[in-house]
């Protein structure tokens, strides 16, 4: 029978083992000695420490990066949030802007209404304006089905703007005080002064100056800058007691002949946005 081991390995193992042993009761002789781990036990944790910074770097690596990640993410979710608020801002400033312009309007149409005590009022909007006749018209939202009828003065803001021109079932238009194609301008009126009224008709609308001229006066009462403008009532087209304006400059005709007055209008004519239409007492009795 064939031998597994020879006498020589045999020899070599029992060498091998005699040698790993006086490792290890050395290194435990001279750990106990220099009171230092024994040599496979350093060898062990030094192996084990390296192993761990090697899977420490890309774990810490990955870690950061997800932090980073996560960081990123709640400030896109802030940003979005923050954005969010910020539009609502801007449409809460837009509305309340319109509001208080809104407010402002009515403010100054009951204000003119308190004045009106021989006349009643129908409110209405201003629902279109043409950029092309924006001097000269606007339609309103009320028409025959509320009263109204052609002629009738038109106001808005603390003052007259206009007259219907003409009337439909449920809307009407409104010929403006600026409106130099047409009579819509031409309506007597008396201003306020110091030593009498001075009445007189409205005969242009200087757009440059945006300014209702009064001309051909030759009443010696003086006039001065500031003074009042109503409409006289005179001709029976429009009634008398509504606000017009203040003089502006008083100046004289080309001649010389009598005096031109230039009108600073009540009414801001380029914001109209809702009006009122005077109505008679008496002519709705």
């Amino acid at each position: 029978m064939k031998k597994i081991f020879s006498s020589r390995t045999v020899v070599k193992l029992i060498v091998g083992i005699i040698v790993i042993v006086s490792l290890i009761a050395g290194s435990n002789w001279w750990a106990k000695r220099t009171n230092t781990p024994p040599f496979l036990q350093r060898f062990g944790n030094d192996l084990a420490g390296g192993v761990s910074r090697v899977i420490a770097v890309p774990t810490t690596a990955i870690g950061r990066t997800a932090n980073s990640i996560g960081n990123l993410l709640d400030t896109f979710e802030e940003n979005k949030a923050l954005k969010a608020k910020i539009d609502a801002f801007a449409q809460d400033k837009v509305r309340l802007q319109t509001v208080q312009e809104e407010n402002k309007s009515l403010k100054e149409q009951l204000k003119l209404k308190a004045t009106l005590t021989d006349y009643k009022t129908i409110s209405a909007v201003t629902i279109s304006r043409s950029p092309t006749t924006w001097q000269s018209q606007l339609v309103i939202n009320q028409g025959s089905n509320a009263g109204l009828k052609k002629g009738m003065p038109v106001l808005a803001g603390a003052g007259i703007i206009g007259r219907i021109s003409e009337v439909n079932t449920t809307n009407s238009k409104v010929a403006l005080i600026s409106d130099t194609s047409s009579d819509a301008n031409r309506f007597a009126i008396t201003i306020k002064g110091d030593n009498g009224d001075v009445n007189g008709i409205v005969t242009s609308f200087n757009r440059e100056k945006n300014q209702l001229i009064m001309g051909q006066v030759t009443s010696d009462n003086k006039i001065k800058k500031g003074d009042l403008v109503e409409t006289s009532g005179l001709g029976g087209v429009i009634p008398a007691g509504l606000y017009v304006g203040k003089v502006a400059k008083v100046s004289t005709d080309d001649y010389g002949l009598s005096k031109k007055i230039y009108i600073e209008p009540a009414a801001d004519l380029g914001n109209v946005t809702t009006v009122m239409v005077a109505i008679s007492q008496i002519g709705a009795n």
